[in-house]
């Protein structure tokens, strides 16, 4: 009998690790690939906002 409940329990912590790492790894793999595209972005000359932002000369006439 006890068999039965080790194989479903190590089965679910097995699952559950599976799913932890899996989802880990897609996070990283999606952020790398982000930062790529806002590299290439601000290679292109487009920027962020948040940059922009302090290089305006509105924002240094504010200050």
């Amino acid at each position: 009998m006890t068999q039965s409940y080790a194989f479903y329990v190590y089965g679910s912590y097995l699952f559950a690790g599976a799913i932890t790492i899996a989802v880990t790894l897609w996070t990283w793999l999606d952020g790398r690939a982000r930062r790529r595209e806002l590299k290439a972005l601000e290679a292109s000359g487009i920027r962020r906002r948040s940059a922009r932002a302090k290089d305006a000369p509105e924002a240094k006439a504010n200050a």
